[in-house]
């Protein structure tokens, strides 16, 4: 399914005796630091002996709907002014200088993450066509490889995998180092290779403005494809032909807007704009059906009311073969009607919420399948093939010849299946259809595929990763309805001075005796082969639980913490509460070696799953946009003292993090309680929420209100204000300690939002207390900072220590 990725603000050794904190010990409980300054309360922290910097002042007033509010640091939005950079070098220095005594700590986290990194890392071949493509990071490389290689007939393609002399010679389809050391940079967007396996189209942003290029490289000469230079490219489709592509570009605020087509064997100079949309809250997007027979065009944009968000959806539809006879409409753009198609056998098989009277049993919210015959997709009513259960939702489809994976959710919990193909239409339940549940493991995790491009193929490939099973290749065969694991990787708890600690390496063999670690759903008829592939984890090490808080109005937030077994503490251990909120997102919570790091000093880690970000049922992301995103704070806030209150953390050791429009969550809950956390660490923060969405001119803003409301309405207004970060800084208070990261190229989150946040909480708070409230930013990087697997290291290393320093002022 073709769904539009709407542009969105949005990732143990011994160490020095001042930092010897493996096991944490508790505060007497009498203590109290709600009422004392931060400087009383941490007179161990050491601080620069130098005042943070100050920023200039310049008086800036503006009324809305009879209300006024002062800024006087709007002009920090005028990021060519020297004196912003100035200030925001001197913020580094200050950042620099506060974290100068963990440099033995930084060091020791670093080492940690990279002991557990593999020296090479490398994704098993997946075979489209004649081809075998893998990924694939060298030894000592920040960044991976494309490879491919032809597939020798007659062999078992996993037998003497890439070995000298027996296969054809493996090529280099992409190179992200080359592009890295090309532009100091690199963030490459999507990559297409053309159905013949001649071509390379990708797009790569050389700055961090996410102003993608296009590229075109010819994969039998190796060489790019001498053209104009197009920018602002987002996504790409090609034809069946394997010379004629199709790409959107952007607007001046980033909103993918036009489709181009052109022909890459063309002298040609001019592309051709074959589609444009005017409407600005509307969003292009461009894809092609599995069998690549079809090229769709999908403008869609979510409009929000206080009572539900909708959806208005055009879907048009290019035949492949004949890319450049025209476009056909699917269907008119109908408010509230969300459909996405892909192609089978002469019909189009679509995913849609439309309205209808001809299920008497269906809920109305969420999608059910329907199906046309190519010829007749522009008819009004289309054959309904099935709705599903009241409990479970669909979520997306892939089409193959033999079969349809359709990806759904139960209770907020994954499920996929595969029903036959060619299927008959008006079946009432999905079950009817004998669909295949794939086995999963027990445990809560999520559920990724992988490419899958092979449309002929019996076999499906994803990714399933958890807060404890490390990211886990599985195969299932759907023709023999039986699976594998094809790789797995490595978990492993570093020890380098103390014996006590855990050390786990995970087990990849494929015998299984239980039955314990599998999951079917009861009723269907799934079956393991008689000898069950072993789902590993680190269960014996790390406890993973799921707990259901009961927030402000009664409602039941998921959330999941994780702990070592060994080194946590009940009511002692410090902890992290993460969480997100946003745009019907999900939040990440797969595999990360990284936070053994934490783990195994005694931290709980801790993900919060509020209203607002993604919930299994659609219903989740709506209940906390618009006038409900206080909902969305008031699950964190609530998350927060359910740790505390039931003891997986001491109630003076809490921090918070916050990435992007995150980062609304534990902003606003500062404001709100003071004293909750002992430490936040905001990244590329949204926290000018109401003067951001009040400009029509910054990118995304339009595209914004439909999340998060339009200040120009009052009673929207009135809602932002409410909660908009930076507008409800309270004065003379004690605030936690902060890291707030901005990147001076992000063109989602203006770098002056978070320098606009440490200048005003500086200004307002209490003033020895905002002494431990740093900011640091890359001056090189856009929204998604930059750096490979080392450099990633490295960041979060300063992200932990910051927390570990600031933490440890309380022991």
């Amino acid at each position: 399914m073709a769904v539009t990725s709407l542009l969105r603000r949005f990732k143990s050794p011994t160490i020095s005796s001042v930092w010897s904190l493996a096991i944490w010990k508790s505060n007497s409980s009498s203590s109290s630091f709600s009422t004392q300054c931060f400087v009383r309360r941490t007179a161990s922290l050491t601080i620069p002996t130098e005042s943070p910097p100050v920023p200039k002042k310049i008086p800036f007033a503006v009324s809305t709907h009879g209300i006024t509010r002062q800024d006087p640091y709007r002009w920090m939005r005028n990021t060519d002014d020297a004196d912003f950079l100035e200030f925001l070098e001197r913020e580094n220095s200050y950042a620099q200088a506060f974290m100068a005594d963990t440099e033995t700590l930084r060091r020791d986290l670093v080492s940690e993450m990279k002991t557990r990194m593999p020296a090479e890392i490398f994704t098993p071949p997946e075979r489209w066509g004649p081809w075998l493509y893998r990924q694939y990071i060298p030894k000592g490389k920040e960044y991976p490889l494309l490879c491919r290689r032809l597939e020798k007939l007659g062999t078992n393609w996993f037998a003497g995998l890439f070995s000298g002399g027996h296969e054809e010679e493996e090529e280099v389809v992409l190179d992200w180092n080359q592009i890295a050391e090309q532009y100091g940079y690199v963030h490459v967007g999507v990559c297409r290779v053309s159905p013949d396996h001649n071509y390379l189209a990708y797009t790569v942003d050389p700055t961090g403005g996410e102003r993608f290029l296009l590229q075109i490289k010819d994969l039998r000469s190796g060489r790019l494809v001498p053209r104009l230079e197009v920018d602002g490219v987002v996504s790409l489709a090609w034809a069946l032909d394997g010379i004629t592509l199709f790409y959107t570009v952007t607007d001046e605020n980033q909103r993918p807007h036009r489709v181009v087509v052109t022909n890459v064997e063309s002298d040609e100079t001019d592309d051709t704009v074959v589609f444009s949309e005017r409407d600005s809250s509307f969003c292009v997007d461009i894809t092609t059906t599995k069998d690549g027979k079809f090229v769709t065009i999908n403008s869609n944009s979510r409009t929000s009311s206080e009572e539900l968000t909708c959806f208005k959806l055009s879907v048009y539809i290019v035949n492949a073969d004949k890319p450049l006879t025209g476009m056909q409409r699917a269907r008119e753009r109908v408010p509230g009607v969300q459909c996405f198609l892909e192609h089978h056998n002469g019909f189009f098989y679509i995913l849609t919420n439309a309205p209808t009277n001809a299920i008497n049993e269906w809920s109305g919210e969420g999608y059910y399948l329907t199906r046309c015959l190519v010829e007749e997709i522009e008819s009004s009513e289309w054959q309904i093939v099935f709705y599903p259960d009241d409990d479970v939702v669909i979520q997306d489809m892939d089409m193959f010849n033999d079969y349809l994976v359709l990806f759904l959710t139960k209770k907020g919990l994954p499920m996929l299946c595969s029903i036959d193909m060619p299927m008959k239409a008006n079946i009432k339940h999905m079950e009817d259809l004998n669909p295949w549940h794939f086995p999963l493991p027990a445990d809560p995790c999520s559920v990724a595929p992988c490419s899958n491009h092979n449309f002929e193929s019996s076999i499906y490939r994803v990714v399933l990763t958890s807060p404890v099973i490390p990211d886990t290749i599985i195969e299932y065969n759907v023709s023999r309805r039986s699976f594998s694991i094809v790789q797995q990787e490595e978990g492993r708890v570093i020890d380098n001075s103390d014996s006590s600690k855990p050390c786990y390496s995970a087990d990849h063999s494929t015998d299984n005796s239980s039955d314990r670690n599998n999951r079917i759903n009861e009723g269907q008829s799934g079956q393991l082969d008689s000898q069950k592939p072993k789902w590993e984890d680190l269960s014996d090490a790390y406890v993973c639980e799921r707990r259901e808080v009961s927030s402000h109005d009664g409602v039941e937030v998921p959330l999941t913490i994780l702990y070592s077994r060994e080194s946590w503490k009940k009511s002692e251990s410090p902890g992290i509460l993460i969480g997100y909120g946003a745009y019907g997102e999900a939040l990440d919570k797969s595999w990360c070696t990284n936070r053994l790091s934490m783990l195994d000093r005694g931290w709980v880690i801790a993900f919060a799953d509020v209203r607002g970000g993604g919930g299994g049922e659609f219903s989740w992301h709506k209940s906390g946009t618009g006038s409900l995103k206080l909902n969305s704070i008031q699950d964190f806030i609530y998350s927060a003292n359910y740790l505390i209150d039931n003891g997986y953390v001491h109630r003076h050791h809490l921090a918070a993090i916050g990435y992007s429009a995150g980062s609304i969550l534990p902003a606003a809950a500062m404001n709100m309680h003071p004293s909750l956390f002992q430490a936040a660490i905001l990244k590329v923060p949204f926290v000018d929420v109401l003067n951001t969405l009040s400009d029509s001119n910054l990118p995304l803003t339009l595209l914004d209100h439909e999340e998060f409301g339009n200040p120009n309405i009052q009673t929207d207004f009135r809602s932002i204000l409410s909660y908009s970060p930076y507008d409800n800084i309270r004065r003379d208070v004690c605030y936690p300690s902060m890291l707030v990261t901005t990147s001076f190229h992000d063109s989602r989150v203006g770098v002056w939002e978070g320098a606009k946040w440490v200048a005003k909480i500086r200004e307002s708070t209490c003033h020895d207390c905002s002494r431990a409230v740093i900011l640091r930013t890359n001056m090189n990087g856009g929204h998604f900072g930059e750096g490979g697997r080392y450099a990633r290291c490295e960041e979060t290393a300063f992200d932990y220590a910051f927390l570990i320093k600031v933490m440890s002022s309380q022991q």
